[in-house]
């Protein structure tokens, strides 16, 4: 052992159970691969991902998964799908009336991430032109990024802001940094103090929607959304805000930030349940915690693996083995690795439980956080967001 610490030897087994489970996520990724190719899966139904219409909120997963996997040039098949669905998304970026606040999620994993690692200039451009139109959704008043587009005629949502919108932000601090052009840092940063002061409460719990007056700014309500109500703590909304603001300190140095997804964190991890997969919301009533996010689980885990690099040393280790701890319980309990007759990564997803959609399934951002938390595991030195 030498001069080995317990932290080192606990890495170094993170580290050897990560690349394990990236060989088997590489694995089936190739063989789903051969049929859904360039297209845009959402989630699984009776073992075969559902595909959307490239303007679709999670169109980017499926092709930043693909571009994580060929890390190395391991699975050139994989970038040429990644590349082709990049392509087909230009028409959503040409047709921009379907386009709302995910632009971030859309267009991170996939032509940001390639500009980091390629210097593509294609992908460059894509992902300023998102950028463009994510600016054009921030209410200064408000100091928040409005959420959705009209739904039905009549409807007005003009005021609506949601937590998952901390993970957009993302992209307008790439294109700050890129560009020199301070503006969009000026609007993210708008945005997650908007997070910090209206969306986590003080024990850490998350609203998913918060109601603004879009013409003087003023807080008016908060709203349920995918939760079970609007004082509920819906499980994928904790883990945006709690990867989102590791990731608004990350880009800042704002100690608020920071902060806040320290809090996040803390409250997260104290309401896992003893097999360590999340409830699909924490405040549920007892005859609906039999469903779980995995995909809560997985993104939380990479945005306790961010958090651990940005807090003091004597902090660190704690929240590094949380990570682990909820990837390896979610490869345990919800990893469809060796059924063929399943094309998701890993099962029990929640979708939208107040709509009832999607409920006991893999979600292809479930899949994506979780290669992406591995990725972090095993020392990239690309991730899209960051």
């Amino acid at each position: 052992m030498g001069n080995e610490t317990m932290a080192d030897i606990e890495r170094k087994a993170g580290a050897k159970w990560a690349e394990a489970a990236w060989e088997r996520a590489l694995a089936k990724t190739l063989r789903v691969s051969r049929r859904i190719g360039a297209e845009f899966p959402h989630a699984s139904q009776g073992g075969s991902y559902g595909l959307e219409a490239p303007h679709w909120w999670t169109a980017g997963f499926w092709p930043g998964m693909l571009l994580l996997l060929d890390e190395g040039g391991r699975a050139p098949e994989l970038r040429e799908i990644a590349e082709r669905c990049e392509e087909r998304l230009d028409d959503v970026l040409d047709g921009y009336d379907k386009l709302d606040h995910d632009l971030g999620f859309m267009w991170v994993p996939t032509s940001v991430y390639r500009c980091k690692r390629t210097g593509a200039e294609d992908s460059r451009r894509r992902a300023f032109k998102a950028a463009q139109y994510l600016m054009g959704r921030f209410n200064l008043q408000g100091r928040y990024i409005r959420a959705w587009n009209p739904w039905f005629e009549g409807d007005d949502n003009a005021g609506l802001a949601i937590i998952d919108c901390s993970m957009n932000t993302s992209l307008l601090y790439w294109a700050s940094r890129e560009s020199g052009d301070p503006r969009y840092r000026h609007a993210a940063n708008a945005h997650m103090d908007t997070v910090v002061k209206h969306f986590v409460r003080e024990d850490g719990s998350v609203r998913h929607i918060v109601r603004f007056d879009p013409e003087t700014g003023e807080a008016l309500e908060a709203l349920g959304g995918q939760g079970w109500s609007p004082e509920s703590g819906w499980s994928r909304g904790t883990a945006w805000a709690l990867y989102g603001l590791a990731l608004a300190y990350h880009h800042t140095g704002r100690e608020p930030y920071r902060d806040a997804s320290k809090r996040v964190a803390h409250y997260f991890l104290s309401q896992l349940p003893e097999d360590g997969v999340p409830h699909w919301d924490f405040r549920a009533p007892e005859d609906t915690l039999h469903l779980r996010d995995s995909s809560a689980g997985s993104c939380a885990a990479s945005g306790l693996l961010l958090l651990a690099g940005l807090v003091p040393p004597a902090e660190s280790a704690s929240y590094w083995r949380a990570g682990v701890r909820l990837l390896r319980a979610l490869d345990e309990r919800c990893g469809a690795w060796d059924d063929p007759a399943e094309e998701g990564l890993l099962r029990h997803g929640t979708s939208h439980y107040p709509e009832r959609k999607h409920l006991d399934v893999p979600l292809i951002y479930g899949d994506y956080f979780f290669v992406e938390a591995l990725a972090r595991l095993r020392g990239a030195d690309v991730i899209g967001w960051e």
